[in-house]
């Protein structure tokens, strides 16, 4: 029992010294003081203590998103440092508006009070009493003054274009992907929207593939297409304006416009034509009607016959059954319904879905 207030006393009185001594000190800093509408703007904070400061907690948290800003977090890092405990936090601003922007954000400083440590130290359960004394702190203020660039998307950017050879056949799809990538506040983006007569166009939605870095947002923004026509057609130019950073002007990427050669379609027997299909069933039973009348002249008996005609569902599932290519499949369905059926088509047309045998299992007749 004497040992036990023995180490109870001593850790008592370590508390009072941590209570007493730990102080502590804010800087903060930012990156630039003049930025364009939408650029990245890094704004970095850090608490260093005299101490350990086991003490203290600090609640930070200027993350948000508004008509002036939107402020994201970074990184955030708590160490000891030379017997010191030091909180750094680092976050990336983006300005909505043009003009003065002050960024002067409140912190809240949360030390463990006396009455909690000693209910901790004696054991004693007691609700009433504060866990923390609240300090509440104005961080420097930080001012960065934004020019306007006249332009949504801001950044540094590159943009590619793959495609396949521009000669196709009828009802095939020929398939392009357009992908930006470089430095930019990506999600301004827009999709882009292909309007060409006769032909249908396929699109998945932009994949935004990205990283959040001291310099704004980095990656890869693409979107596939998947382009079906009966005679030739023509892409047009593809044409994006951006403000550039590194030349601090208006700059435009530029793709020329795609010529698309159509050879005529797939043969009858790859798109199992309802006419052929309907004729050949005709051969078929004709040739069962003699082979039953012959039956009945040789055994004089006197046979009836009532006939079944396939109905349009019976024939179209026919020809999804003996569709020999994802390319036919796609036809059969288009010509069938081709709303009804537009969510399978584009999984088939932009590779989502590459096995026929799965494709033809997901189809309702």
């Amino acid at each position: 029992m004497k040992k036990n207030l023995i180490k109870t006393v001593i850790f008592f009185l370590l508390v009072q010294t941590q209570l007493a001594a730990s102080s502590y000190e804010w800087r903060a800093n930012i990156n630039k003081t003049q930025a364009y509408v939408n650029e990245a703007v890094n704004l970095e904070y850090v608490c260093t203590f005299s101490d350990i400061a086991e003490l203290y907690v600090i609640d930070f948290d200027p993350v948000t998103e508004n008509e002036k800003y939107t402020i994201r977090l970074l990184n955030k890092n708590e160490r000891i440092i030379d017997g010191k405990k030091v909180n750094s936090y680092e976050f990336v601003a983006f300005v909505h508006q043009a003009g003065e922007m002050r960024f002067d954000f409140d912190v809240s400083m949360k030390k463990t009070n006396r009455d909690s440590i000693e209910n901790t130290v004696i054991g004693r359960d007691n609700g009433e009493y504060a866990e923390y004394t609240t300090t509440i702190l104005k961080q420097k203020e930080l001012v960065v003054n934004v020019l306007e660039d006249n332009s949504s998307l801001i950044g540094t950017l590159e943009m590619q274009v793959t495609k396949d050879t521009p000669k196709i056949k009828a009802y095939e799809p020929f398939h392009m992907e357009i992908k930006f990538s470089g430095k930019a506040n990506f999600d301004n983006l827009k999709p882009f929207i292909f309007e060409i007569e006769g032909v249908k166009v396929f699109s998945q939605e932009p994949n935004v593939n990205v990283k959040l870095t001291k310099d704004g947002y980095e990656g890869v923004w693409s979107q596939k297409f998947a382009f079906v026509g009966t005679k030739d057609f023509v892409i047009p130019e593809l044409r994006t304006e951006y403000f550039d950073l590194q030349s601090r002007a208006i700059k435009e990427l530029a793709y020329e416009k795609t010529e698309v050669e159509v050879a005529p379609a797939f043969t009858k027997e790859e798109l199992l034509d309802e006419e052929a299909e309907i004729s050949l069933w005709h051969q078929e039973y004709l040739y069962y009607v003699l082979t039953f009348l012959a039956g009945f002249l040789l055994a004089k008996i006197k046979l009836t016959r009532t006939s079944k005609s396939l109905t349009d569902a019976d024939v179209f599932a026919q020809k999804v059954q003996n569709a020999a290519s994802l390319q036919a499949l796609c036809v059969i369905l288009a010509l069938q319904d081709a709303k009804k059926y537009e969510s399978l088509i584009t999984k088939i047309e932009t590779k989502e879905l590459t096995s026929i045998k799965e494709a033809k299992k997901l189809i309702s007749y």
